[in-house]
């Protein structure tokens, strides 16, 4: 492939360098996708980056909304990032891709602290795309463990989960609800909630968890995963 050229940057190279802007370094840029740093030098080297495009227009609006957690950037990109081919010419099945409709189909995106004081509003689409396509869902909460009612592996908090938590040194403790094993939640239902609080995916969230007795009136979510699928 021919250097690219510095003037007049691909679409990764110029989505990569709003992020650079921001203050992230290359190496989190590559880290969020997955991908070594050399190859993310190569977007405004060599112009590659295409099949990164989607997933790099979905950070820098993230960025832009106020998400700063790497972790949860990471899913972001994650969910989508365009999936490669196998020798046979096949799509690579990869977890996390952004499309739900037909069974088999997945979608999934992370919340970290920033986003989540806004509401999560990227994670809106999860559960709304995942409900209209008939699918079901599964969702990563992450609090302060004093913040939840039952102590971790409780039958009574995220029972038939053998990963249901998952103890953090920051006093913190991540738990699942709902899976493809258990059957996950519904999430047409899930789409009302999440419209019942105006799109604000943390309060639906933290409502659910407050009338179902798992968590204390007071609790501030930390990070939020959501996963949407169409069972097979």
């Amino acid at each position: 492939m021919s250097p690219a050229d510095p003037n007049n940057p691909n679409e990764a190279a110029r989505l990569t360098q709003e992020l650079l802007d921001q203050g992230f370094t290359r190496r989190q840029v590559a880290g969020m996708l997955g991908r070594d740093a050399s190859l993310v030098s190569q977007f405004f080297t060599k112009g590659k980056g295409a099949a990164f495009v989607d997933a790099l227009r979905q950070l820098v609006r993230a960025v832009r909304g106020g998400e700063r957690d790497t972790e949860a950037l990471a899913g972001i990109a994650e969910a989508n990032t365009e999936r490669r081919t196998t020798r046979t010419g096949q799509k690579a099945r990869v977890r996390g891709k952004d499309t739900v409709g037909r069974p088999g189909e997945s979608m999934a995106g992370r919340a970290g602290r920033q986003a989540i004081r806004s509401g999560a509003a990227h994670l809106a689409p999860v559960v709304h795309e995942t409900g209209q396509a008939g699918g079901r869902l599964a969702f990563t909460v992450r609090m302060k463990a004093d913040q939840y009612v039952y102590s971790a592996g409780s039958e009574q908090d995220s029972g038939g989960i053998r990963r249901g938590f998952v103890p953090r040194a920051d006093g913190t403790e991540e738990r699942t609800y709902g899976s493809a094993s258990t059957g996950g939640f519904d999430a047409a239902e899930w789409s009302q909630r999440v419209a019942d609080h105006h799109g604000d995916v943390t309060e639906a969230m933290k409502a659910w968890l407050v009338e179902t007795g798992r968590a204390v009136e007071d609790a501030d979510i930390r990070y939020l995963e959501v996963r949407g699928w169409v069972p097979g």
